[in-house]
């Protein structure tokens, strides 16, 4: 018996079938940051390490420059075997020893005096470490660009629909009304505080890992002898964080994992937000609610069994991402306490956590630039929801008005029994209390023409959503 893949059952996959495409997350499967956090991202990174690291100790006249040049330009991923150095990774718990040896090789088959040069004085998780930070800024830009243009979508939909009326609701029933543009604001201004966490991590800039085999650089110092220790670990830091871009830290943080937990809880914080916009939109287009909708080109949102459905399916996917963020986050936050100079095994848990949250963080992002600047609005449905509880979703205004006259308490009282009256019956508000004699001649007043009128009792939503669309990114970090 065979499936449909043509193994048979039992059988492990070819290894034309050992990638991971996505099968299994709709939510990141084909957008942009899959291929920047894949295995071979992460392994041409070692690769930029190493050769970065070399042409920095050349800067300093511990490598010969044409050592540190053959070094750099065998550093390409497609020269490596990535599948043989996953595996051979379990013999070392991490794949920086297996990797620095089939590097090596790679480089002596150029020129065999170089390859003495690969890897000098370094140790797994300097090259470890600064790869992932390189993997994690490649990432975070991608994703930076998406909250950007979801931002910008947002922007129009609250200015669009400044004053859309629509219900305002509470533990998932009818409030009060509010505007659907406050709730477009509400959904930037989300976003606009996930941005404010990624440009705070670029602003203080993602650093290097160098510290050795045990944060003292000894190894790296063994091979300048009669240079002054402090000057040299501070120079070949910075020289190597210069050749990436990065950032000099003061110390190594081989245990010291803040970099790490920076963006674990970023990316997790604006799986969040995405995810409260989908969490709505996914109330907001039930069947019986209807009052947006997701764009649906042909095929999208497809039931296997009911042909009538048009599943929201960017909202669910990034839902999705909400979802399973804060217990990844908790696990990099879980890796803090490290113990002595290097650990074994909260190190190791990271990897893997970290990666899975830029994924949900990039997908998320990605599909939501399409979900809200395609989003479909029924303004009509809005209004009309309003009405199905018969004015009772002004009945706080009305509490306001009847209060001076009967006495907060009596108000709240009648206000309940009207209420519970037109639930019941599916009489007006209005009506059951005009045929209340103490609510009556207040009603009666011209004056209070409108007091049933949810259009009437939106409060400041307007005035709120102008404010909100006054805060913006900030002019350094855009296009």
């Amino acid at each position: 018996m065979h499936t449909d893949t043509g193994l048979a059952v039992g059988a492990g996959p070819g290894p034309a079938l050992l990638a991971d495409p996505g099968l299994l997350s709709p939510v990141w499967a084909g957008t942009p940051v899959v291929a920047a956090v894949c295995d071979a991202a992460w392994l041409q990174a070692m690769l930029d390490a190493e050769a970065a690291l070399s042409r920095a100790q050349a800067r300093l006249g511990t490598v010969p420059a044409a050592a540190a040049r053959v070094i750099t330009e065998a550093a390409r991923a497609d020269r490596l075997d990535l599948v043989s150095l996953a595996h051979r990774a379990r013999e070392s718990a991490n794949p920086v020893v297996a990797f620095v040896r089939e590097f090596t090789a790679v480089v002596a088959d150029e020129d065999r005096e170089a390859a003495r040069y690969v890897h000098r004085g370094s140790t797994s998780q300097d090259i470890l470490d600064t790869a992932t930070i390189l993997v994690a800024r490649r990432a975070l830009e991608l994703i930076r660009g998406d909250v950007e243009r979801a931002e910008e979508a947002l922007a129009v939909l609250a200015a669009e629909h400044r004053d859309t009326l629509m219900a305002g609701r509470t533990l998932a029933l009818h409030a009060v009304p509010t505007t659907f543009g406050l709730k477009a604001a509400g959904w930037r201004h989300l976003l606009l505080d996930a941005a404010q966490k990624l440009d705070a991590i670029a602003e203080q800039g993602l650093p290097v890992q160098l510290g050795g085999a045990a944060g003292t650089l000894a190894g790296y110092l063994e091979f300048a002898p009669d240079a002054d220790p402090a000057a040299y670990v501070q120079e070949l830091t910075e020289a190597f964080a210069a050749e990436l871009g990065l950032r000099a830290p003061l110390l190594p943080w081989h245990v010291l994992r803040t970099p790490v937990v920076d963006v674990a809880t970023a990316a997790a914080f604006l799986c969040g937000a995405l995810g409260k916009i989908a969490v709505d939109v996914l109330s907001m287009t039930r069947t019986e609610v209807g009052e947006v909708h997701e764009p649906a080109p042909s095929g999208r949102g497809a039931s296997s069994a009911m042909p009538h459905k048009r599943n929201p399916v960017l909202a669910t996917a990034i839902r999705s991402a909400a979802l399973q963020a804060p217990q990844l986050a908790a696990t990099v936050l879980g890796c803090l306490p490290s113990e002595d100079e290097r650990s074994a095994g909260a190190w190791h848990a990271e990897w893997e956590s970290l990666r899975a949250l830029l994924r949900l963080a990039g997908g998320a992002a990605h599909q939501a630039v399409e979900l809200v600047s395609q989003l479909s609005v029924d303004p009509w449905r809005m209004r009309a929801n309003t009405e199905i509880t018969g004015g009772q979703i002004v009945s706080e205004r009305i509490a306001v008005v009847l209060a001076p006259l009967l006495g907060k308490a009596q108000a709240r009282d009648l206000l309940n029994e009207a209420s519970a009256h037109s639930a019941r019956t599916g009489e007006p508000l209005a009506d059951v209390l005009r045929q209340d004699s103490r609510a009556s001649a207040v009603l009666a007043d011209a004056r209070l023409s409108d007091l049933f009128e949810p259009e009437a009792y939106t409060g400041a939503a307007g005035p709120l959503t102008d404010r909100a669309l006054t805060r913006s990114l900030p002019p350094t970090r855009r296009r």
